[in-house]
Formats: C-alpha cells, sequence, structure tokens
C-alpha cells in the first residue's frame, strides 16, 4: 500500500470520526481499506458492528479482484437504503425471530380467536346492486396496486404470469383485463358525475428484478392497453439478505464470494415501496380516497370490486379484505378477530393450518368447524384488500411502511441449531392490520367464489393432484371459472343459459358452461349488464359468444354456435333473432406436448374455430343484428 493511500485512509477514517483498528477483526477488508471511498467505509462497519466480519474471509489483496469488492458495497448499499431501517434493523429483526424459531414460540400466543364484523353479500339482490352503485361512485378516488413479482414456472409457463390469457376465447391476458376493468371503473365512474369529469384512476405495478422488463416490455408493446401511459407507475421491489444461521449471519452467495445471497422478501414490501416513492402523498393532495390491492392472476376480482368498495364506504371500513365462503380446515387462511389477554386486537388472516389448533387452545373444543351455512364462520382471505388512503398514510408515516416479518428455517434436525440451506425474512400485504391500533376499523366482504375467486397457480401435475372436490387453481380451471361466473350472471340477468357438462383436461375434472366473455365497458356491473339484456335469451351448452363493444344489446336472442361482436365506442347495435352455426370447439391438448404452445398446453385444451358469426362496427351509430 503507498504511503499516500495509507494517509488518505487514514484521513477518511479520521473525518468519519472512526477509529483506524475499526476493521482488525477483519484483517482482510483492513488490506483494502484505500480502495474505499468514505460511504463504503461506513457500511463495511456497520457491517463488523453487526457482527458479519465473515463477509470479507475470503477477500483477496489490493489489486485482485477491486472492481468486485466495489460492487460489493454498491450491493451493501441497495440491501441497506431499500429496507425500512436499514440492514442494522433487518439482522435485530431476523435474531429475534430466529430465536423466538428455534424456542418454538406461538406467534398467537395470548390471543383468542373470535369472527369479526364484515358484510356478506348475496350477488344480484338489492343490497349489491346498492353496492355496487356506491363503489361506481367511488371509483373516481381510487387507486389500484396490483403486485405482480412472480413468473409463471409453477403453472408450467416461462413468461410473466400477467401475459398469460386469462382466457382463450378472446385472448385477453391477466394484465389487458385488469387494466381495461380499471378504465371500465374510470369511466362508469366519471358518468355519475354531472358534466362528466376528467379522472384518471392511478395504476401501480410492482414488480421485480425478475419481472420488470419483461412487464415494461408488454405494457410498450400493446400501447398500454388502452390507458394513458403517465397512469401506470412501475415500482420494483428489490430482495433481501439471506440469513445463514441463528446468529442471522448473512449469506455469501456461492457462485461468488464477494455477493450476498439473496431471495424475495414478500409482496409485504408494497407498502413499503408505495409509501417511499411519494404516490400516497400525490394521491391524498388529488383528492384520492382509496387503494386497492390485487394479486397477478384472479380472473374474476374485477367482478367484485364495486361491491366491495361500495361496502368500504358505506361502511367507513379503514381495511377491507376481500373474502370468499370457507369450508373448515380448507387451505385458505380465514380472517380471524384476535383479542390479546393484554386488551389488544387485531383483524387478520390466519392461516388454516393454524387456525384450527389455535381454536381448540382457547378452549373451542371442536376446532374450526363449519356452521349451520355449511361453511366456516371464519371467511376465506383471497388477499385483495382495500385501504382508506389517509389512515393508511398515518400508519405508514409511523412505520415505514414496514410490514411484521416471519420466518421459515428448513432446520437440518431437531436440535434446530442448523438450516438445509439459508433462510431470510418475509412479509405479506395481507398482515397490514397487524400494527394498527385498536381503534381502526378492519373488516371484510364476502362474496361467492364463483364470481370472486380463481386464482391460477398450479401446475397441471400438481392440480391433477387435488383431492377430488377441492379447487383446481389452475389455468384449466381458471379460464372455465370465467365461463362460468359470465354464464351465472347472464342466468341472474334472465337470460337461459343452458347447464354445463363435465370434462377432463389434464387430469382435472372440471364443469365446462358456455364460452360467454365480455370486454369490462360492456358490463362493469350487474345493473349495467341486466339494462342490456331483455326479452327471451337462451344461449346452448356448446356456444360462445365474445362481446367486445360498449353498447351492446341482447333481444330476444337464441345462440347455438359462435357468435363475435366487436364494436367501436359510439356504435349501438341490438343483436335479436336465431344464431346457429358449427361454432367453436374444444379439443383436448396433452400439457407434455413440447409442439403446443405453452400457454394452452397448461390448460390441456385448445379452441377449434371451426365456424362463427362474426360483426365488427368500425364506425358510429345505431345499428339492428338480425342474422
Amino acid at each position: 500500500m503507498s504511503s499516500t493511500a495509507i494517509e488518505s485512509t487514514a484521513d477518511t477514517l479520521s473525518r468519519l470520526g472512526i477509529n483506524a483498528d475499526f476493521a482488525s477483526s477483519a484483517p482482510n477488508l483492513h488490506k483494502n481499506l484505500q480502495l474505499l471511498s468514505s460511504g463504503q467505509i461506513e457500511l463495511a462497519k456497520m457491517l463488523l458492528e453487526m457482527g458479519q466480519s465473515h463477509l470479507f474471509e475470503h477477500w483477496a489483496d489490493p489489486g485482485v479482484d477491486d472492481e468486485e469488492k466495489k460492487g460489493f458495497f454498491d450491493q451493501v448499499d441497495r440491501l441497506n437504503s431499500s429496507y425500512p431501517g436499514g440492514l442494522a434493523s433487518y439482522v435485530k429483526s431476523a435474531r429475534q425471530l430466529l430465536a423466538d424459531s428455534q424456542a418454538g414460540k406461538n406467534p398467537f400466543d395470548g390471543f383468542t380467536p373470535s369472527v369479526p364484523k364484515g358484510e356478506v353479500l348475496t350477488f344480484g339482490d338489492e343490497d349489491f346492486i346498492n353496492f355496487e352503485e356506491a363503489g361506481i361512485r367511488e371509483a373516481q378516488k381510487a387507486a389500484f396496486v396490483l403486485v405482480a413479482g412472480g413468473l409463471g414456472e409453477r403453472l408450467g409457463y416461462n413468461g410473466i404470469k400477467v401475459a398469460l390469457p386469462a382466457e382463450t376465447a378472446s385472448g385477453t391476458c391477466f394484465l389487458q383485463y385488469y387494466i381495461e376493468s380499471i378504465l371500465a371503473l374510470q369511466e362508469a365512474s366519471c358518468r355519475l358525475v354531472q358534466g362528466g369529469c376528467q379522472t384518471r384512476i392511478p395504476f401501480v405495478i410492482m414488480t421485480s428484478d425478475d419481472t420488470h422488463a419483461r412487464t415494461v416490455e408488454l405494457l410498450e408493446s400493446n400501447s398500454y392497453f388502452g390507458m394513458e401511459p403517465a397512469q401506470v407507475k412501475l415500482l420494483k421491489q428489490e430482495k433481501v439478505a439471506c440469513l445463514d444461521d441463528n446468529d442471522a449471519r448473512l449469506a455469501v452467495e456461492p457462485r461468488n464470494k464477494y455477493r450476498i445471497q439473496t431471495k424475495p422478501h414478500g409482496h409485504g414490501d408494497v407498502h413499503a415501496l408505495l409509501f417511499s416513492s411519494g404516490l400516497l402523498k400525490i394521491w391524498h393532495d388529488a383528492g384520492l380516497r382509496w387503494v386497492l390491492f390485487f394479486q397477478d392472476t384472479n380472473g374474476l376480482l374485477f367482478k367484485a370490486i364495486p361491491a366491495s368498495l361500495g361496502v368500504s364506504s358505506t361502511r367507513q371500513y379503514h381495511v377491507n379484505s376481500l373474502a370468499v365462503p370457507r369450508r373448515a380446515k380448507e387451505a385458505i387462511g380465514g380472517i380471524t378477530k384476535l383479542t390479546h389477554a393484554d386488551g389488544r386486537t387485531m383483524v387478520i388472516n390466519v392461516e388454516y393450518n393454524q387456525l384450527d389448533p389455535l381454536l381448540r387452545a382457547t378452549g373451542q373444543v371442536d376446532g374450526d368447524v363449519n356452521d349451520e351455512t355449511g361453511f366456516s364462520p371464519f371467511p376465506g382471505n383471497i388477499n385483495q384488500l382495500i385501504l382508506e388512503l389517509g389512515p393508511y398514510i398515518e400508519e405508514l408515516t409511523k412505520t415505514g411502511g414496514a410490514i411484521k416479518e416471519f420466518v421459515n428455517p428448513k432446520y437440518k434436525d431437531a436440535s434446530k441449531t442448523s438450516f438445509k440451506s439459508s433462510t431470510r425474512l418475509e412479509c405479506m400485504m395481507q398482515d397490514y392490520p397487524k400494527t394498527l391500533p385498536p381503534s381502526a376499523r378492519v373488516g371484510f366482504t364476502v362474496m361467492d367464489a364463483w364470481l370472486a375467486y380463481a386464482p391460477v397457480k398450479n401446475s397441471p401435475e400438481d392440480a391433477s393432484k387435488v383431492p377430488k372436490g377441492n379447487p383446481y387453481h389452475s389455468a384449466t380451471s381458471g379460464e372455465m371459472a370465467i365461463y362460468r361466473a359470465n354464464s351465472l350472471i347472464l342466468r341472474k340477468a334472465g337470460v337461459q343459459v343452458a347447464n354445463p357438462v363435465q370434462q377432463v383436461f389434464n387430469g382435472q375434472e372440471v364443469e365446462v358452461w358456455p364460452r360467454i366473455t365480455w370486454k369490462p365497458k360492456w358490463g362493469p356491473t350487474f345493473a349495467e349488464i341486466k339494462r342490456k339484456v331483455c326479452g327471451n335469451c337462451i344461449i346452448s351448452q356448446s356456444s360462445t359468444m365474445v362481446i367486445k363493444g360498449r353498447n351492446v344489446f341482447l333481444e330476444d336472442l337464441s345462440l347455438d354456435g359462435a357468435l363475435l361482436i366487436n364494436a367501436v365506442e359510439d356504435a349501438e347495435i341490438k343483436v335479436r333473432g336465431s344464431v346457429q352455426n358449427k361454432g367453436w370447439i374444444l379439443e383436448n391438448i396433452d400439457y407434455k406436448d413440447a409442439s403446443v404452445p405453452e400457454q394452452l398446453r397448461i390448460r390441456g385444451f385448445r379452441i377449434n374455430k371451426v365456424e362463427q358469426f362474426e360483426k365488427n362496427y368500425s364506425e358510429p351509430g345505431k345499428f339492428s343484428l338480425e342474422p
């Protein structure tokens, strides 16, 4: 080391008020100090104070791998700045949580569970219609947040999950469906304002290193699916450091001794990202009142949004969790009120494998059982949240967006002294209410699963092993659920929709309803759909109907085959009479057949478009379609 380098390092240490022998516990770091900027020296001191000197054990002498060493501190800087409270806070939390895990401490000790207050809705009744209307009024004061950090590998699909078609009759991908649904709410909400309004509902997508570039590409190559680019903001979540042992020693990346191993922290990061981005304040100043959070592959979700938002507004909930009826012990978390012996209360999601033992441990000898409705009184959490913006900002100002974390180490043996592989802290979006004061109004809105919940998260192999009667949650069942929901909604509106038939695709027995799909703007609410259907309409089981247009009215339509209508905004079409053709046929395909595109393979079928009646309206005006 040259005398000038030694002097400049000594000067830097002196200026920072750091003792020259601070790195004596890490001789390899000490040798390399002259390479480091003052900011990097401070990060090094922090790591040593946290007991992380092992990170420098394999460092080479100055002059070897110098760029890699600087890269190490770039990574440490990122990990430190992206976590609320920094790395020191992360390690401190990790030590506490790992000690609790090793001791077998139950996070619910001292809490007694009970059924919280909430709203149970029945699709299509007067209450439901009123809540939907209230929700549409509120929609212009809402912002939407999609957590989309995941790839489709678990599904047997190599792209980002939001690029998957939600259904293949129209070919609409999840991201397009979400954006068009938000735009339909924006339009419907503005129509209720006298003189109209210029509201643009903000849409945030939380991405990750895995999904960010591909999400940008999907948006840009499709002109943001009709949304103004300025409405859409992408926030990328960073990963967190992995932990090697119960002392929370940070794990070194196996393939690079100058990097810390990292893994995803979980979708709970969305709260800290929103807070640090400054978006919440911008929204608040613009008069917004609600933030709606949702996940990446539920093709039914927006059918439940207007009524749920109406419940939030009418009941003045600070937090409203969307939920579906769940059977006792079903593998879906239950929304539960927890009351501590010291008087603390919270309403949160309790995982199904924790709920039953918790009930038994607190004197409810039968545990989680169905009541007279045939369902558990604890509704099933589907991880869609509506938060009131004002109280949300107040809470995040206190916490910085930090969410109560958990750790799930895989121990080598019963002594719980070492791990099979590195672990990390994780957090979940729905655990936000854990830090709320007792005065917070936390409730839920339950809707039938057929209307609100059909996530796509299992591969064909995993889905085919699901016990009979349990939901498959696959691309096959997700697509069929959309057709079922649309068929049932039209039935409720007075259309005679034929009963489904049972078919097996990719080893999964599913109900196949008519393949009915429409653009969100055609029917953002049930009242709107009822208004567009009149007379005696009949749709056969083998039929397909794809409506792409807002002002399409069905009057005394008899459909047995495939009908496609594409219409521009100001074209009004009345569809009457009988449409009969050979239609579109579902053909089985094998998910192992590599000659078929992945997005079809994972469904187990493709649509053979044998014959259809298709009509395009590219000009405004009033039209009558009577084939």
